[in-house]
């Protein structure tokens, strides 16, 4: 993939003229900047698997529906309404008026560029057509995963169309199999946002081209490689007072893996917005800038947001050695989570991983048997770990020989892969070679199992235990070894895990779901295909001037409604004020 550098972008001057009856917010204009940790692997939504690629398509493409910031409650986007049966197996969405795509040298008029019902029919066969490999999208196994009805014959190529979808005037509806509570919060991920049937046909969907409030200007390589979208002043959307959306300019995202030099830029302010701030300064940043958070207006402002993420290991099932389920009980019961929350992550973090996959936010997941499942969880306990790997056939690691552990490099990666090998080495007599590279490398690596551990983070699609759960869905796993299994990357596989986690899925009730998903989390913790480290909840740190900058437990960013405006003391106050008075 090649883009145009951009060695200069000047700043957009904007003026109260007409804009197709829409007027100019009187604080519209400039640049919002903040880091990313890696590269975006991919810039295709329907194969969106990483948060990076979510973060820079979020803002440049759009799905029928979305996450309102604020809540993560479920609002129109490119539909501007939908209806669902009462059976809850027919989606009827109603899709919106002139929505254009991004200007293109392939839309060879205005008209072409507007949106319609069969881009969006078109975006869904693809999300349910096999890539070169062979193999479906994430977005498939995400959204439909066989309950979109006609799929099988679809994929199978016995028929040309999904009867599963129809499309009449302005309206497209969707028929699944069995009903789905998630449903709209699946569709109001990124991997199943709406592309241009144009844009696919030409083979050109790596060129970003989407109907959001953002469009992609291409890289800027300065002192930082990054990249730079622009506001989309063909935008659909308008506020209450009839202004054009979005108000910034630009959004400009450096990509910077160390942590150091990312808090170093937003010291500078360079950037507008640090998330996770790097371990060996937190004390030193957050008692050192007392007066910053706290006088009135602040200059800056803290959040402690707990996150809808877990970070893990897992084992590669294919490697002989992690068959024996001992063996992965004695590598989880081997490790000091304590030790690594206190040494390495300073304190950052949530909840250590005394839980299973899905993250212990109560309040996310009513219902939910968290306790059970931390009674059923992994604690450090050395003697015991000792002895599950002695029964295994390798006492104090004799004859375990070395495995390696696949990670990608950043400061906090690193520090964590070094912990975890040399507890292993102590307590189990196992040596563990640590083996870092690029994210992309990384996960293409895990998808076709090239290494026997793997460090690993998964942010949630949708706020439900479903979206940790599927990451152990057996039935995802190709047949055949050699294919790349990018979804359930260990393999793992057991059918009553599987019964359960389908019946959560299918339940009509909440309170069902939540049962049927403990139980099956219950089975995934005592086969232990992976090692739960800890739950995410960042530090993050915005400058007070960012106006309408929600967090959420997804790491959703929306700037859509974004602005800067420096505060006023009496401003200030009553803002507070009010929002004492709504609490």
């Amino acid at each position: 993939m090649k883009y145009i550098v951009i060695l200069f972008l000047g700043l957009i001057l904007f003026t109260a003229c007409d804009n197709g009856g829409k007027s100019t917010f009187e604080f519209a204009g400039g640049t919002f900047k903040m880091a990313l940790n890696n590269e975006p692997s991919t810039y295709i939504p329907r194969e969106t698997r990483d948060l990076y690629s979510s973060t820079v398509l979020s803002q440049v493409m759009e799905g029928l529906v979305s996450y309102n910031p604020k809540d993560l409650s479920i609002q129109p986007q490119i539909a501007k309404s939908w209806k669902i049966s009462p059976d809850g197996l027919i989606y009827t969405f109603t899709i919106r008026d002139n929505i254009k795509f991004h200007p293109h040298s392939i839309f060879k008029s205005e008209h072409a560029r507007i949106l319609s019902v069969d881009d969006v029919e078109h975006t869904f066969e693809l999300i349910c057509k096999k890539n070169q490999e062979g193999q479906l999208s994430p977005a498939y196994y995400l959204a439909f995963d066989g309950n979109l009805k006609g799929v099988d014959d679809f994929i199978e190529g016995k028929s040309k169309k999904i009867s599963g979808i129809n499309v009449a005037g302005n309206t497209i509806t969707i028929e699944l199999k069995e009903r789905d509570n998630n449903f709209l919060s699946k569709l109001a991920s990124i991997t199943c946002a709406i592309t241009s049937k144009r844009i696919c046909e030409s083979s050109l969907d790596q060129d970003m081209i989407g109907t959001g409030p953002f469009k992609f200007q291409g890289y800027r390589e300065i002192n930082k490689n990054e990249i730079v979208l622009a506001k989309n002043d063909d935008y659909y959307l308008v506020d209450e007072s009839g202004n054009q959306l979005p108000y910034l300019d630009n959004i400009v995202f450096t990509i910077e893996s160390k942590k150091l030099e990312q808090l170093e830029m937003f010291e500078k302010h360079e950037l507008d917005f640090i998330a996770g701030l790097p371990t060996s300064r937190i004390t030193k940043m957050l008692e050192g800038k007392l007066n910053e958070f706290n006088s009135v207006p602040p200059s800056l402002i803290l959040s402690n947001n707990p996150l809808l993420t877990t970070n893990y290991l897992f084992f590669n099932l294919t490697d002989d050695r992690f068959k024996d389920v001992k063996v992965r009980q004695a590598f989880n019961y081997a490790l000091d989570r304590e030790k690594l929350g206190r040494d390495i992550l300073k304190n950052q973090y949530y909840e250590l991983g005394y839980y299973g996959i899905v993250p212990p936010l109560y309040e996310e997941f009513r219902g939910y048997d968290f306790n059970s499942i931390k009674q059923n969880g992994y604690h450090f306990n050395p003697e015991k770990a000792k002895q599950l790997l002695a029964e295994a056939g390798y006492p104090n690691g004799k004859g375990f020989g070395t495995i390696n552990l696949r990670f990608n490099m950043d400061e906090i990666q690193s520090s964590i892969c070094d912990e975890v090998s040399i507890q292993i080495a102590q307590i189990l007599g196992i040596n563990i070679n640590i083996d870092g590279s690029t994210f992309d490398k990384k996960e293409k690596d895990a998808d076709f199992a090239k290494s026997e551990l793997f460090r690993s983070g998964w942010a949630a699609d949708y706020p439900s235990p479903e979206s940790f759960l599927s990451l152990f869905y057996g039935k995802t796993v190709p047949e055949n070894t050699s294919f790349a299994s990018r979804f359930n990357q260990s393999r793992y596989q057991n059918a009553n895990f599987d019964k359960l986690f389908e019946l959560g899925k299918k339940s009509t009730k909440v309170s069902n779901q939540m049962k049927y998903f403990s139980e099956a989390e219950k089975i995934l913790i005592k086969d232990a295909p992976f090692i739960p480290l800890w739950y995410r909840g960042d530090y993050e740190i915005v400058y007070s001037n960012v106006r309408n900058f929600h967090l959420n437990p997804l790491n959703i960013y929306n700037f859509t409604y974004v602005y800067k405006k420096e505060w006023t003391k009496e401003e200030y106050e009553k803002s507070m004020k009010e929002k004492k008075n709504f609490n």
